[in-house]
């Protein structure tokens, strides 16, 4: 009796299962994003471990991810029309082995590298694309886990982006530091035409991408994201915007980067 009980509650936990995996495949695809199109997946080769950030130009893609089991973080290169790994840097400094959320700002690459827990320690690094070598570092006395770069500016969001640290980039410390408008804990933000760019998660298997005044600070727009059909929210990772184009990277290794239009 013991045992018929058991075996009927086994076959509802893997109704359950392949009832809650069927919800999330209905969410990916194109509608997984409120607003936009699926124009595609790139798979991309090569060794990645828990992924963080993403940036990308017209001929690279640019990751960051963290190997938790060893304590290293690093900085990933790819083809961006085939996918196909180019080179890496570790970004490990001492304690701190957590890259975040990064930046592409002209030949430099913005990149937050934290010890892994609040309230702790981080450096702001910036890194030349084409030799990989730190051009600056902006040591803070917080976890720091991304970062967001216009040309006379730079935003950092603290542990879940709770706070957003304003630095004038002329200078080395923080000139402000306020509380996210936004309920979505940031893991990656971009400055696109005046405003800030931010993604999160807020469940396993949705969060947003929101859009603030880098000015006033206030929320302008909220797009709702679901979940790959790896169960991954799509926008619990990386995140950078083109225009219309949104990149978002939320697998760890073996690891996509999809591609959305915006409708507008």
């Amino acid at each position: 009796m013991i045992r018929k009980a058991m075996r009927s509650a086994g076959v509802a936990l893997s109704l359950l299962l392949l009832g809650l995996t069927a919800a999330v495949a209905q969410q990916s695809g194109a509608e997984a994003i409120e607003h936009a199109k699926l124009m595609g997946a790139l798979a991309l080769a090569g060794e990645l471990f828990h992924v963080q950030g993403v940036d990308l130009d017209s001929r690279r893609i640019w990751v960051t991810s963290v190997d938790r089991e060893n304590h290293k973080g690093y900085l990933h290169e790819f083809d961006r029309t085939t996918g196909r790994f180019l080179r890496r840097v570790e970004l490990t400094d001492g304690a701190r082995y957590h890259p975040g959320g990064i930046s592409l700002h002209g030949r430099s690459i913005w990149v937050p590298v934290a010890e892994l827990r609040a309230n702790s320690s981080a450096v702001l690094e910036e890194i030349d694309t084409e030799t990989l070598q730190i051009r600056r570092k902006i040591h803070v006395a917080d976890h720091l886990g991304c970062v967001a770069v216009s040309d006379r500016k730079l935003i950092a969001g603290n542990w879940d982006s709770r706070l957003l640290y304003i630095f004038d980039l002329r200078g080395g410390a923080p000139v402000r530091v306020v509380p996210n408008p936004s309920a979505t804990p940031f893991q990656d933000m971009k400055f696109v035409n005046g405003q800030l760019v931010g993604s999160g998660p807020l469940t396993l298997w949705s969060g947003t991408i929101d859009w603030i005044d880098a000015t006033s600070m206030k929320p302008v727009r909220t797009l709702r994201a679901g979940a790959t059909d790896r169960a991954a929210p799509y926008s619990g990772e990386g995140m950078t915007l083109k225009g219309r184009d949104l990149y978002l990277i939320s697998e760890d290794g073996p690891s996509r980067l999809f591609h959305f239009r915006l409708d507008a």
